[in-house]
Parts: C-alpha cells; sequence; structure tokens
C-alpha cells in the first residue's frame, strides 16, 4: 500500500552542498529534521546542521565542544580500542561519541519551497558541560507571542531535553536541561490546556519498559512533571522499536493530532499518527495502523542513514498539512498531507 503523503516535485529542498559549514575545517555531513514555524510572513525552518572534519584514509576525526571552542579529535581507524558499527555514533575506549556535532541554523523562504539562510540571524550552538556534542531535533511552538525551541541535548552525560526561548530570533533565553538524559523528542503543544502546559516527550530504557512516547505537564512551561506514558512500540509491525512524537500536536474537532514517527528492527523510520482528548491529551483515542508516510523515494532510501523519513515540524493551513522532514538523515524535504485523510486512518481503541 502507498503512503498519503504528496511530496514535493522540488524534493530534496536542500543538501548538505547548499549550505555553508560554520568554520573552515569542517564540512556540512548532513541536513536533519527542522523545527518549523512562520515568522515575518516567512516560512522558517530551524535546521540540524551535522558538521565533521573532512575525513582521510586511515583515520576517524570527529568534533566535540570544549571551553576553548571546537575541538578536533582523531583516531586512527585501526586502533584495537575503537568500536564502530554506525556511521553515527563511535566508542573508544569505552566511551560513546558522535561522528560530527551539530548545530541549528535557521533557513527561510518566501514559498515554502526555495529556502535562503538569512545573514543576520545567529547560529545556535551547544553550550555548557550538557550540550559538548552537539543540539539536535529541535521543535518550535509559538505561545503567547514567545517561541519555544525544545531540542535534544547530547553530551558524554547522555542526551537530554534542552529549552530556550525567544521573541524575535535575535535575543534568546537560556533554559537548561528541562528534562533529563535519557529523554528526547519533546513536543510542546501549541496551547494551554485547562491552563496547562502539556508537552510529548520520549524517555528510553535499554533494558526494561521500551522506548515509547509519553505525556507531561507544567504550569509555568519550564518544570515538568505528573508523566504518563501514552504510546508503546507494537511488536511486527513498523513501529515496533521505538517511537517519537513529531511537532507539537494539531488541535482538530475531533482530538488532538500527533504526528509521530516510528522504527523497526531494521532501523527503517516511518510516520504515523495518533489522537489524543482535546480536553484530556492523558487519553489516547485512535492511532493508525500502517504508516502514513514510508521511504519510498531514492532521497529517502539512500543518504548518510538511509531508510528514513523523521519530522519535527509542521504547517497546518486549513485542511493542508505541510511537514517538513529529514530524509536519510541527509537531506530536507517537503510533503503535504490533508488532514481528514489523515483523520480517516486512525483506528478507535
Amino acid at each position: 500500500m502507498a503512503d498519503i503523503a504528496y511530496r514535493f516535485s522540488d524534493n530534496p529542498l536542500l543538501s548538505p552542498q547548499d549550505l555553508q559549514p560554520s568554520i573552515n575545517g569542517l564540512e556540512i555531513a548532513c541536513l536533519l529534521n527542522p523545527g518549523v514555524f512562520t515568522f515575518l510572513n516567512k516560512t522558517w525552518l530551524l535546521l540540524r546542521v551535522a558538521e565533521r572534519p573532512k575525513q582521510v584514509d586511515g583515520v576517524i576525526s570527529f568534533p566535540i565542544l570544549s571551553d576553548q571552542g571546537i575541538e578536533i579529535k582523531k583516531i586512527k581507524e585501526d586502533d584495537p580500542e575503537l568500536v564502530i558499527n554506525d556511521p553515527r555514533i563511535l566508542t573508544y575506549k569505552g566511551v560513546d561519541y558522535l561522528t560530527t556535532l551539530s548545530h541549528l541554523r535557521l533557513v527561510c523562504s518566501d514559498d515554502g519551497v526555495h529556502f535562503y539562510q538569512p545573514t543576520d540571524y545567529p547560529l545556535l550552538q551547544g553550550e555548557g558541560k550538557n550540550e559538548t556534542f552537539g543540539i539536535e531535533d529541535c521543535r518550535v511552538v509559538l505561545i503567547e507571542e514567545t517561541y519555544y525551541l525544545t531540542y535534544t541535548a547530547v553530551s558524554e552525560h547522555g542526551v537530554g531535553v534542552g529549552l530556550r526561548t525567544t521573541k524575535d530570533w535575535k535575543t534568546f533565553e537560556k533554559h537548561g536541561m528541562i528534562i533529563p538524559p535519557h529523554n528526547k523528542d519533546c513536543a510542546i503543544f501549541e496551547e494551554k490546556v485547562n491552563g496547562k502546559f502539556y508537552a510529548l516527550h520520549r524517555p528510553s530504557s535499554v533494558d526494561l519498559g521500551g522506548n515509547y512516547i509519553w505525556l507531561t505537564q507544567s504550569t509555568d512551561g519550564l518544570h515538568w512533571g505528573n508523566h504518563k506514558c501514552l504510546i508503546k512500540t507494537r511488536a511486527s509491525k513498523w513501529d515496533s522499536k521505538r517511537v517519537g512524537a513529531g511537532a507539537s500536536p494539531i488541535k482538530t474537532k475531533m482530538g488532538w493530532l500527533a504526528i509521530y514517527h516510528g522504527a523497526d528492527d531494521a532501523n527503517q523510520y516511518c510516520l504515523g499518527a495518533f489522537l489524543l482528548d482535546l480536553n484530556d491529551p492523558s487519553i489516547v483515542l485512535a492511532q493508525t495502523d500502517a504508516p502514513i508516510m514510508k521511504p519510498e523515494e531514492d532521497y529517502e532510501l539512500n543518504g548518510f542513514f538511509g531508510q528514513v523519513v523523521f519530522t519535527n515540524g509542521h504547517l497546518v493551513k486549513g485542511d493542508e498539512l505541510t511537514i517538513y522532514y529529514g530524509a536519510a538523515d541527509e537531506f530536507i524535504c517537503g510533503a503535504k498531507f490533508s488532514i481528514q485523510e489523515v483523520l480517516s486512518l486512525l483506528q478507535y481503541l
């Protein structure tokens, strides 16, 4: 069965060669998973840009952040203490590192298709001991004239959820790590429910439990509690290995419609949807059985890490849902959906 995504004919919209590295000596390996918002009558993407030194034969080199800036580590490929079975992660002397260092970068568009990098907006980079391996996969939501940026903060301490806020995209207030490791995929709802902030997030468990989607609530948007597990992996299905939230849930007459990603044992990433009660988001009403989008095009099947469609950003206009997504962990693409069509595929629990 084909998925229900109407992919942009211009895909990929952005590739690594379309942007310049942040500093000399690095190259952009991947563009990934943008946060999406509107500002000054334009469509904006907050891209995850993953960089590394140009690789040479016989040596694995990768960047990390230190107090002095970006530090390049180099390890001989034949070093017996080097373990690298995944293009994204390596282990050296028992310590895990990322093969790239990610920052967040703004691009904008007048038509939602052709994007460029404005010159007078800053890059957002990791800061402090909890972000030495970079910041990744930002979700953006506008609540009461403030943009909330929830992102994945990565360091040797683990993977947690960081938060920054802004009103103008030039000055930012940093709130540190709001959910400690191991946690990611945090998407705050686009409005308060019964006076409270709500957010989806994804704790991870290696030995007990699994990679499930949880709900949390807050009175101030900074301190979160009353956590509840909502969506679990499903054996023998497309989301059997892990699930995680996409962007902020969409308010519909039927309930809060959430787009989420799921992966199977072969690490193929697809998109699905579930529905939460409007007045009590802790109640799951329905979920799609099959993916609404799966890797099909060459740019989704082949790249830095193939067989991936992954989103944490979208725009809504009437029934039209425009999703911007990372493809094969390398390219930025776009697709449109009918919200009613997505709702029609939900199976009520």
